[in-house]
Formats: structure tokens, sequence, C-alpha cells
């Protein structure tokens, strides 16, 4: 078995001299998603109350919009990330993701109220948004050398994060200084999403130097799965992404035990966005050192631990307990994931390798979900929660053998 120089099987070799600052790439492409997601979660924060308090949508109608353009997401990914390992190209689909999210906001804007327009606006919105996500986790991963990929999604995932916390902010601050005015949100947003795409346009190198391997212009769609380590992390990652029951429900559970005003609800979320914000560079750097396989797994072992701590009473403790437990988890699996699989792709397919990953585990998500929600609906909350930690326990087990012990690396390009 490979051993790492730090003596852990699964830590990538460092190279000597290896710097310990980010690369600039990293930062400007975090910088950038800072900025995209101030202007998508001001948006995201104020559109329920548009649509269904100010135009009349019912739950039910805002609910289908919602999740049938989130799920079209996922699928779009695929798409972002083929068109980019197309000659490299990732800056330029990456680019054109953020712009028609920018865009987007001036489509609610101009559309008036109109069912359709808003709807036009939405799709733009996660097709933006799904066009983007696996070229600039490509760029960020072929910015720096492999052995600092943890601590540079980390940075990443952090800056991404402090912009997921300010949208919110932003957008009730300009509500309260307009007299709840949604168009001047929106106009400000669509601002902001552009100066995103400014700065990607200035700061951000279209090429970094991993990609200037030499290797076939068009990697065929199937070169990821030809890899055994990426099919192991794969396989892991979406059978564990079937186990996750997703965070509403675990909100709801909270504020069911507590007795919470429904109004709260918004605010639960930003509780474990904080812990993730804090803990990304940690756990980043902790997946560098000690190995990303047992950090991605530790990651899942948290929210196995939020899952019992749901069985039991619940209270204010246990609130505080649950959201830090996601938070850690987030912190120890977005990011640690797409390090992890990075090496074992050429850089010429890399985009579409992680676009697939990413895929398959929103999907394995998605169902998850739906299977919760079923067993919620036939047992009740609590037969369904013993049943999700049970079967995310032997999910955890399996992906521990699933999951290649030495870390993957691409194949040398002929």
């Amino acid at each position: 078995m490979y051993l790492a120089a730090n003596g852990r099987p699964d830590a990538p070799p460092r190279t000597p001299g290896a710097g310990r600052r980010v690369p600039s790439a990293v930062l400007a492409l975090g910088a950038v998603s800072l900025v995209t997601d101030v202007s998508s979660e001001m948006v995201t924060a104020v559109l329920p109350l548009y649509l269904v308090l100010g135009l009349g949508l019912t739950p039910l109608q805002f609910g289908f919009l919602d999740g049938m353009f989130n799920g079209a997401t996922a699928l779009v990914r695929l798409l972002g990330g083929r068109l980019a390992d197309r000659r490299g190209h990732h800056k330029r689909v990456a680019g054109a993701g953020y712009l028609l999210s920018a865009l987007s906001r001036l489509g609610l804007l101009l559309a008036g109220g109109a069912t359709a327009g808003i709807a036009a606006a939405l799709a733009a919105d996660r097709l933006g948004k799904g066009i983007r996500t696996a070229p600039r986790d490509a760029l960020i991963s072929l910015s720096g050398p492999p052995e600092t990929l943890g601590r540079s999604f980390g940075v990443h995932r952090a800056m991404d994060t402090t912009g997921a916390l300010l949208g919110p902010l932003a957008a009730f601050a300009v509500l309260w200084a307009t007299a709840d005015a949604y168009d001047a949100v929106f106009a400000v947003s669509f601002c902001t999403g552009l100066l995103g795409v400014l700065l990607l346009v200035l700061y951000v190198p279209a090429a970094p130097a991993a990609t200037a391997v030499p290797g076939p212009a068009r990697p065929p769609r199937t070169a990821a799965l030809r890899d055994p380590a990426f099919r192991r992390v794969l396989y892991a990652s979406a059978l564990l992404g079937a186990t996750t029951i997703g965070d509403a429900f675990l909100y709801l559970l909270l504020l069911r035990g507590l007795d919470l005003p429904p109004a709260l609800f918004a605010l639960l979320p930003l509780g474990a966005a904080a812990v993730y914000l804090l803990l990304a560079v940690p756990a980043g750097r902790f997946a560098d050192r000690s190995g990303r396989r047992p950090a991605f797994l530790l990651g899942h072992g948290a929210l196995l631990c939020a899952y019992a701590v749901l069985l039991a009473p619940v209270s204010w403790p246990t609130l505080v307990a649950v959201l830090a437990l996601l938070g850690i988890f987030y912190a120890g699996t977005d990011g640690v994931l797409m390090a992890l699989a990075a090496p074992a792709l050429p850089a010429q397919g890399r985009a579409g390798g992680l676009a697939l990953l990413q895929t398959g585990q929103a999907l394995a998500r998605l169902l998850g979900a739906a299977g919760f929600g079923a067993a919620w609906t036939l047992w009740g909350q609590r037969p369904a929660l013993w049943a999700a930690a049970l079967v995310l326990a032997g999910a955890l087990v399996a992906a521990s053998r699933i999951l290649p012990a030495a870390p993957p690396t691409a194949p040398e390009a002929s």
C-alpha cells in the first residue's frame, strides 16, 4: 500500500518546498463566489415573501417552481463540465454561468409580477449555477499543488459561505431602507452579480498551469469512470448522499421540538452556516495533513451524531448541538470531497468528472430526502429518524470499505 511522506496512507505526498500560501487564483475565485453569493442570497431570502405574500402564489406553486429548478441544476452541471473540458475553457464557461445568474436578477426586475417571466428568471438563475459549478471547482483544483487542495477548497468554501451569510442581511437592509420595495432588492442584486462577473474577468487566470498537460482536446465522456479510484469515490459519495435526509427536515424537527415560531425557521440555517464558515479552512488543512478519506468519513460521522442528538428530547442545547454538527458535516465533506476526487482526474477531463460526482451526489441526496419524507409520513418522525440513523451508520461502514485507501492520482497523459 502506498504510504505518504508523513506516514499516513491517505495523505498526498508533499512537494518539497511547497508554499503555505493559498494560490491567488483560488482567492480570486473565492472573492467571485463571495460577491455572487451575496447577490444570490439577497434574492433567495426575499423570494418566498415576494411570491407568496406579494404576488399571491400558493406555497404549493412556489414549492413546485423551486423544487423543479433545483433538481434541474444538478443535471445542468454535466453540461457545464463537458463544455469546460473542450480545449480547457474553464474560465469562459464559468463566466457564462455567473453572467447568466446575474442577468436573471434583471429578469425578475423586468418580469413585473408575471408568473411566466418569474419562472424564466428562476430557470436562468439555476441554469447559470449549474453551468458554473464544475468549471469553477476544476479551476480551483488546477490552480495549486495537489497536496494543498483541501486548504484551497476550504478557503474558497469559507469565502462562499461568507457571501451566503451577508446576502440575507443585505436584502433586509435594502427592504428596510426602501419600505419593502422588492424591485430595489432585485436591482441591487443585479449590480452585485455583475461585480462578481467583473472580478472573474479581471483577476481569475484563464488557464492554470496544470491545464497545459498534453492530451486529447476532447476527452471521452466515460474517461472519469475508467479510473477505479474515482469510481470508488463516486460510489461512496452517492451511497452516503442517499442516506442524507436533508437539512430542512432537521430544522423542522428542531422547530417542532422546541415549539418555535415558524418565522424563526429561516434563521436556523444561519447557525450551521456560521459553524461551516469557521471550520471550512481548518477542515481543509486537516484533510491535507491527515488524509481526505478520514476527513470525509468523519464529516458524515458528525451528521450521524446530529441524528442521534435529535432522537433525545429536544432542548435548547439540542438546537446548538445539531447546528454545530451540521456545520462540521459540511466543513468535512463539501470541499474535502472535491479535493479527494480531483487528483484522480486528468486535467483535460477534470470539470466533467467533478460535474459527474456533484450530479450523482445531488441526485442521491434528492432520493434520500424523498425517502425520509415518505418514511415520516408512513411511520411518524421518530421511527423515520431511527431508520435514517441506522441506514447512515451502515452506509458509513460500507463507504469506509469502498473509498480508496491511497490518495487517487490521475494517469499521466500520453
